[in-house]
């Protein structure tokens, strides 16, 4: 891609997404999922922190000493998150308790310092701020695919509304209570990672340790 500020913003939707290529955050993608409306909210969320934190850092990066730099970044999302939880508590309160602690833990979310380490310390302003936003979209789709599937096929719903005829009310819908639980995310996500990666096999790492055949292992005596 020719122009360098649409890559950096484009680039972590697919080809560098952080869940599916860097294994990133996964803890919140699994337990948001169970509803379109959590998915949809923490990703909102996460965005306006990762934008507001990397914008932060980058402005203060030529300021920052080595030595206090991962203080002050998580000092920095911290506060943020705070705001973001407050208010969630203020406008959607109802959201706010199904999220629970969830939007609380954005601070240990590794998406979040991860890109004010390694990208926002090292660039300015606006390319910080399209890398926060193009990994927070790249987080963001991942989530909304997963929720996708896991509502209509746990609850037989889309943002809280009855698509599917339940068994229970006298429709055809039996709904797999599997699609609720944790592990199911983490299927589904090793899933898409299985559909990406044989779809782009550059994204595939090679093996740390590869597998000498025989003759490979005859010819090195």
């Amino acid at each position: 891609m020719s122009n360098p500020r649409l890559r950096t913003l484009t680039a972590p939707l697919i080809d560098e997404n952080p869940i599916t290529l860097q294994i990133l955050g996964i803890c919140s993608a699994l337990a948001v999922t169970t509803s379109l409306a959590t998915a949809l909210t923490m990703s909102l969320a996460l965005i306006a922190v990762l934008a507001g934190s990397s914008t932060a850092i980058s402005l203060i990066r030529h300021h920052l000493p080595a030595s206090i730099r991962l203080v002050v970044q998580i000092t920095i999302i911290a506060s943020l998150v705070i705001v973001a939880d407050q208010f969630l508590r203020a406008f959607a309160f109802e959201m706010s308790q199904r999220l629970s602690i969830f939007v609380g833990l954005i601070v240990t979310n590794c998406v979040v310092l991860g890109r004010a380490e390694s990208f926002a310390l090292r660039n300015p302003v606006g390319a910080s701020l399209l890398d926060a936003i193009g990994n927070g979209l790249g987080y963001s789709l991942i989530l909304m695919l997963v929720a996708l599937i896991r509502e209509p096929l746990g609850s037989g719903s889309l943002f809280g509304w009855q698509v599917l005829p339940l068994a229970s009310e006298g429709g055809w819908f039996q709904p797999l209570g599997f699609m609720l639980l944790a592990p199911s995310a983490f299927v589904l996500i090793g899933l898409l990672i299985w559909i990406i990666r044989s779809l782009r096999p550059e994204q595939v790492e090679a093996d740390d340790y590869p597998i000498l055949s025989s003759d490979s292992g005859e010819a090195g005596r």
